[in-house]
């Protein structure tokens, strides 16, 4: 081993250390709670058995996993479509940019929890929405916005937007605004442009925030909780619930190592996918 790379693992240790025990430690409990067998009170116990992943074979579970990836693959691209113009306008704004950039991480500095509450005080039969339209004669019945997909799908949408925002608006800000004064030299209508030039360069950053908006909403269990009522459960509710009210720890433990395994493997799959686009 050369010196730099024997400094180089030097200073990587501390933080191998510290993935390790954060990271590598629990992981190593959570799968071995998953093979054991629940205790008559809770927790775990002996035997060892295989019966907590052979239950997510069955069809309810399979649904579960299926309504998390589809209500987490509509959030990211709602995400993409609506990051990818605010952040193009941030990135050409001038002087403003920071300005625009504080205010998309303004959200940040409030609970996500307490924002959450505040969509439900929207959404609810006597909340805002309902009782302007309500009012304006617009329905004259409120309109059943709460406890279904579309308001879990609108909480995933709002809560991880700046997610997709901030990694468009870094490889927008950097592209040479002089490819699009050529591409109209050449004759190339504003459109075809953003077709032909903006998007294709700006795809390292649309993959890096499908990545960073799709994988949490997997796992989200507080949105769909709050949002969705007990009308719409994803994974990471059934997770939660074993952990919490059902005391099943060994299954909780086996579903949440299936979503991890679900997760990485996505994110490989859109690896390649980029992979082979770019």
């Amino acid at each position: 081993m050369t010196p730099a790379n024997r400094l180089r693992a030097l200073f990587l240790t501390p933080a191998a250390a510290v993935m390790l025990a954060t990271l590598g430690v629990p992981l190593a409990i959570v799968a071995t709670y998953s093979f054991l067998s629940r205790g008559a009170y809770g927790g775990v116990e002996i035997p060892w058995t295989q019966e907590n992943y052979t239950r997510l074979l069955d069809p309810l579970y399979g649904g579960i996993f299926l309504r998390s990836a589809w209500i987490s693959l509509l959030a990211t691209v709602g995400c993409l479509v609506l990051a990818f113009p605010l952040a193009l306008f941030i990135a050409r704004s001038g002087a403003r940019k920071n300005l625009y950039l504080a205010l998309v991480i303004l959200p940040f500095w409030t609970s996500f929890l307490i924002r959450l509450y505040a969509w439900m005080f929207l959404l609810r039969d006597t909340g805002l929405i309902n009782t302007a339209l309500e009012a304006l004669g617009v329905i004259h019945a409120p309109l059943p916005m709460l406890y279904n997909e579309g308001a879990v799908l609108l909480g995933l949408i709002y809560g991880y937007l700046p997610f997709a925002v901030l990694p468009l608006y870094a490889t927008l800000e950097r592209q040479d605004p002089a490819l699009l004064d050529a591409a109209a030299d050449l004759g190339a209508t504003p459109v075809h442009a953003l077709f032909r030039i903006t998007i294709p360069l700006s795809m390292p950053g649309i993959w890096a925030a499908a990545i960073l908006v799709f994988v949490p909403c997997v796992g989200t269990y507080i949105v769909s909780d709050l949002l969705g009522g007990s009308k719409t459960v994803l994974i990471g509710n059934l997770v939660q619930n074993q952990f919490t009210s059902s005391r099943d720890w060994p299954f909780g433990a086996a579903a949440s190592l299936v979503l991890i395994g679900a997760a990485i493997g996505m994110l490989l799959l859109m690896r390649k996918s980029r992979e082979e686009l770019l």
